[in-house]
């Protein structure tokens, strides 16, 4: 019954796509809560990529072009972010070819799942991004687009909440067990990354509360929020914790103080009422050996990530310029030899740095991470401008998204686009479309006699 729900949902938002291209754009964001559900189609026929989901984006994307005419929009993407971009694409893609190219150490796959899932997803996973950057121009539309990209994380958190309940946080293993068991299988997405999206989505949705001008709307966002990082708290994902800390942390210092204030407090009811998390993030931390004297084992803090580094970090002193190509660990045999030598299982770095480095080389990381310096950049401003609340709204949603995956980039994650970071390539869209009429505010300002055609039936933001 759920799966004729869900095809009678993209059906209807397909259709209507050639009417209001954006509204249907809505609602396939919202859908990604539950795309990866076990229950989501994921193929139609056997064949690989057709499945609701990619046709609802293909008709949106048609009804796009045709209806952007009519509404007189121009793409105005900033050459610098266009070029950055354009480099991360290059160097995505490289990485795919070399990998088609030498595919004898990556067993159990076809070509046709190498092609849709290295390849055409990367791109995919970014489209709904970008179509936001287009046409979110004006009040109406920030609104529904931000309401639909926060319900997604909401929605993740309750499909959480759902199947961990508060039993399973009593203890830390107990909590462990059932999240790597439950959250994938009933979710559809790894409970460390689903850690990381909905670490940086709490903050996110916090942000949102100064656009909102009633109590109970404000109230409802904060319940919503709150509700987040409870389901967060859940999925046991340790960097995931650290990533909500450090996230929340820098909120606190570069705009909001409360925020700091909050921290403790979460912190202390989340020790109380669930001890299995505080038991998850401690692990490790005040071992005892056969004396009876304490240590810090490292394997333990860091779930082996410590063992398995170096083999890394020696196989890109090997070729540090351009890399092996994509899964590389599994191309080049280091997953192989720590199986073999460790015991350890480990088919990705689990470490996105490192990551990029193995696969693509310095020279792929310098196309890759620029990109987010630039938006990290441009965020940071629009959160620190205090002429508008759209402003630090944007700017907060933007960083609190966009830096989650770089801190949680350190213990897990991946730069390849995925199903797991849309949420946060729409946050940039939103981001840089603000960024824009922010600029386009000012020059106006400074220029009244000016007009700029591209942007002169855009309502102006700044004034709300």
């Amino acid at each position: 019954m759920r799966v004729y729900a869900l095809l009678a949902i993209t059906g209807f938002l397909s259709l209507y796509a050639f009417r209001n291209w954006f509204a249907s754009l809505c609602g396939l964001i919202v859908l990604m809560a539950v795309v990866q559900h076990p229950d989501f189609p994921t193929s139609i026929g056997d064949i690989q990529g057709l499945n609701p989901w990619n046709g609802l984006l293909l008709c949106i994307v048609i009804a796009w072009w045709v209806q952007r005419r009519r509404e007189g929009l121009a793409w105005d993407l900033p050459r610098s972010v266009a070029l950055l971009l354009t480099t991360y694409a290059i160097a995505v893609f490289v990485s795919f070819a070399r990998l088609a190219m030498d595919r004898e150490n990556v067993v159990g796959v076809t070509t046709g799942y190498l092609v849709s899932e290295y390849f055409i997803n990367c791109y995919k996973w970014v489209i709904p991004g970008l179509l936001l950057f287009d046409g979110c121009r004006t009040r109406g539309r920030f609104h529904a687009a931000l309401a639909s990209m926060l319900a997604v994380y909401f929605l993740l958190a309750l499909q959480v909440i759902r199947w961990m309940p508060t039993s399973s946080a009593l203890t830390g293993g107990t909590l462990n067990h059932r999240a790597l068991k439950i959250i994938l299988n009933e979710v559809g997405y790894h409970p460390v990354n689903m850690s990381m999206m909905l670490a940086g989505a709490s903050w996110a949705t916090l942000a949102v509360v100064p656009l909102l001008r009633r109590r109970w709307q404000q109230a409802a966002a904060v319940i919503a929020g709150l509700t987040i990082a409870y389901g967060q708290a859940l999925t046991g994902g340790r960097m995931g914790y650290v990533t909500w800390g450090l996230v929340g942390l820098a909120l606190g210092a570069l705009r909001w103080r409360k925020l700091l204030l909050l921290l403790p407090v979460v912190a202390i009811g989340v020790v109380t009422f669930l001890p299995g998390v505080s038991e998850r993030m401690l692990r490790g931390f005040g071992a005892t050996d056969a004396t009876g004297k304490s240590y810090t084992d490292d394997y333990e803090v860091t779930s082996g990530r410590t063992l398995a580094w170096p083999y890394v970090i020696d196989k890109i002193y090997e070729s540090p310029a351009v890399g092996y190509g994509r899964l590389a660990m599994e191309r080049t045999g280091i997953s192989g030899r720590l199986m073999q030598e460790l015991q350890e299982e480990f088919p990705h770095p689990h470490n996105a740095y490192l990551e990029c480095l193995l696969d693509n080389g310095v020279v792929g990381f310098l196309m890759i991470v620029p990109f987010y310096l630039v938006v990290m950049k441009r965020t940071v401003s629009l959160l620190l401008d205090r002429e508008s609340r759209y402003y630090a709204a944007i700017g907060g949603v933007g960083f609190a998204l966009v830096s989650a995956l770089l801190i949680a980039a350190m213990g897990s994650q991946t730069f390849y686009p995925r199903e797991g970071a849309v949420g946060m390539w729409c946050a940039i869209g939103l981001m840089l479309r603000m960024s824009l009429m922010r600029e386009a505010a000012h020059a106006r300002a400074a220029a009244p006699a000016l007009s700029c055609p591209t942007l002169r039936s855009i309502p102006s933001l700044a004034t709300s």
